[in-house]
């Protein structure tokens, strides 16, 4: 270990919370970065396949994001909510061109936590009942504050909170460990249907809203099946309980099909949907957007001193502009699925692997010490991350088992990109037996 790293943890040990975490056994640290690579305070450069945590859309020093940054950074950095910015209604005016028909207004805060709070304090004051019941999946994870951390379906996440609001908790699409016992080809979305007796026995009866991860991130890239959200959708209907989409990591492209995964990879207009994390290429902020029959109930008051700073907003604006102008959304498809079929060729090849699912550049590998049994190999995960890195690649981990490799690039890998991991990633499956 390098006296740079060395020095680094001690003062992360003295100053940090002890409920600050980092990856691996030796915690790492870094200092720059260019395009889809990163490089430690050592020098050692790493192909980042995690996106800090599905949030660099762009890579590192995109020249276009960082000179509107400099630029909007000399004219004018922070105002508040109390006032209106020309890169605040630029951002709005662009994102309602490009969402779902009829969802046009947006109120942006700093974090997928607050957006998501955002959304379901929405669903509470819209409500003809003013029910305060919310639904939510099973292994979901939704933010870290007071209310979102109540929405999470993970022991490890329901650490804080967990008495509000009132959630119940719908059986998730997880279809290579289905609660149910079935096959994808024959369940008849039974996971969707099920949220009717869920909302009979344990609500008021009709719950505010729903809120689903398209395609969920920590809860282990669980990947539903094709038709699940119009069957969800038709389930909540009776009950007039909303349709909640939580595209904090899943939006802006990353799935490969178009803006909004929801709407693009599934046929699905949500009521509201929220995201984060990639809209501003690393720059914090926070979105929720819905129709203007429903955000008009929400009359406030409500604030959010950073929410729409100007720097992220132009910086968002920025990021939209270069992913269309670069066709990046079809980029995702494309490098997404190269880098599947690679892993699922060496599936055949190495029994950890139980499966490779995902959309895009949404990636999760779920790892098994046996195929037959599918008992969940937590340790590998937590190998498979000191191996990557051995091979100067990083990814992430989560799942309900913590047994799920997370693969997240930014949006702009390439061909090499694409061999440089799977070079990795073959090497390193190879040391578990």
């Amino acid at each position: 270990m390098k006296m740079m790293e060395k020095n680094d943890a001690e003062r992360a040990k003295k100053h940090f919370f002890a409920a600050q975490q980092t990856y691996y056994d030796e915690p790492l640290t870094l200092v720059g970065g260019d395009g889809t690579h990163v490089r430690d305070s050592a020098g050692t450069e790493y192909l980042d396949a995690f996106a800090g945590i599905c949030t660099n859309t762009l890579g590192y020093g995109d020249t276009e994001v960082a000179q509107a940054v400099a630029q909007q950074a000399k004219e004018l950095i922070h105002v508040s909510t109390l006032y209106l910015t020309e890169p605040m209604l630029d951002l709005a005016e662009k994102i309602a061109d490009i969402a779902p028909d009829g969802l046009t207004k947006s109120f942006f805060s700093n974090s997928g936590s607050e957006a998501n709070e955002v959304a379901t304090l929405i669903a509470r004051t819209s409500s003809p009942t003013k029910s305060v019941d919310l639904l939510a999946l099973d292994h979901a994870y939704h933010g870290r504050t007071a209310y979102t951390v109540a929405l999470a379906g993970q022991s490890q996440w329901r650490n804080f909170a967990t008495q509000m609001p009132h959630v119940a908790f719908v059986p998730n699409p997880y279809c290579y460990r289905c609660p149910f016992g079935q096959k994808p080809e024959s369940c008849g979305i039974e996971c969707a249907k099920y949220a009717k007796h869920v909302i009979e026995s344990q609500t008021d009866g009709h719950p505010a809203a729903m809120i689903a991860e398209t395609v969920s991130g920590v809860g282990g890239i669980v990947t539903p099946p094709d038709d699940y959200f119009k069957v969800l959708k038709e389930t909540l209907a009776p009950y007039g309980t909303l349709l909640i989409a939580d595209e904090v990591q899943a939006g802006w492209g990353r799935l490969g099909d178009g803006w909004f995964g929801m709407v693009s990879s599934y046929g699905v207009v949500p009521d509201i949907i929220t995201s984060a994390k990639g809209l501003a290429s690393g720059f914090p902020i926070g979105i929720t957007i819905t129709r203007p029959e429903l955000a008009d109930t929400f009359k406030g008051p409500h604030i959010n001193t950073f929410g729409g700073n100007p720097v992220a907003t132009r910086a968002a604006r920025v990021t939209i502009d270069v992913i269309e102008k670069r066709d990046l959304i079809a980029n995702c498809k494309q490098q997404g699925e190269k880098m599947m079929a690679g892993m699922r060729d060496l599936a055949t090849k190495y029994d950890a692997i139980g499966e490779v699912r995902g959309k895009g550049l949404m990636i999760g590998v779920e790892l098994v010490h046996d195929r037959k049994t599918k008992a969940v190999a937590p340790d590998y995960a937590t190998k498979m991350l000191e191996e990557m890195r051995k091979h100067n690649v990083l990814i992430g981990k989560g799942g309900r088992y913590g047994n799920v490799l997370r693969i997240q690039p930014p949006f702009i890998f390439d061909d090499g990109d694409v061999r440089e991991f799977l070079e990795a990633f073959k090497g390193s499956i190879a040391t578990l037996r």
